[in-house]
């Protein structure tokens, strides 16, 4: 992707996704959002969604990006947001580094509340059966960033009631 810094490791499932992060993304709660950053198009300031979307919660970066169908990556502080993302000569829009999103805004500055795992459990035979969604709660609300089957979404309010919650609690202890 040309992103700098970026190394991502891709983890299948529950299990494997809170074993690895569960402490790191429990040891959020009670820091502030201080900021977000998302790839957009320069030319015409589209998001490019296949790229990981950055939180910064009091100088602790979060970088969750997902692939394929049911692929979840989860690094922490590697991205280098103020390097220009590279590699993209051959296209014919340019991808930079944009802490503008609409979605995100209202939440800089809160504090976190509580971090939750979503793992979706349809009720009926489904593609994206067990593909995950990293929650995060707020006093003014809460967001989620999913998989939109091979790429990341950012999903405002409640999730959809197929998703089961796997709460990771707040603090340095999980629930």
């Amino acid at each position: 992707m040309g992103i700098s810094g970026f190394e991502p490791t891709f983890l299948v499932g529950f299990g494997a996704v809170r074993a690895e992060h569960g402490p790191g993304l429990a040891a959020l709660g009670g820091r502030r959002l201080t900021g977000s950053a998302i790839v957009r198009f320069v030319e015409d300031g589209d998001w490019f969604a296949d790229c990981p979307v950055v939180l910064d919660f009091d100088g602790v970066q979060v970088e969750i990006c997902h692939w394929k169908f049911d692929e979840l990556s989860i690094s922490w502080n590697s991205i280098d947001l103020t390097a220009a993302i590279s590699g993209w000569e051959w296209f014919e829009l340019t991808p930079a580094w944009s802490s503008a999103d609409e979605r995100l805004e209202p939440f800089v500055g809160q504090e976190l509340r509580e971090v939750t795992l979503l793992e979706w459990r349809s009720s009926g035979r489904d593609l994206a059966a067990s593909t995950l969604a990293v929650e995060f709660v707020f006093d003014a609300g809460r967001f989620h960033i999913a998989n939109a089957l091979d790429e990341n979404s950012i999903d405002l309010g409640d999730a959809h009631p197929e998703f089961v919650r796997h709460r990771l609690g707040c603090g340095a202890q999980l629930d």
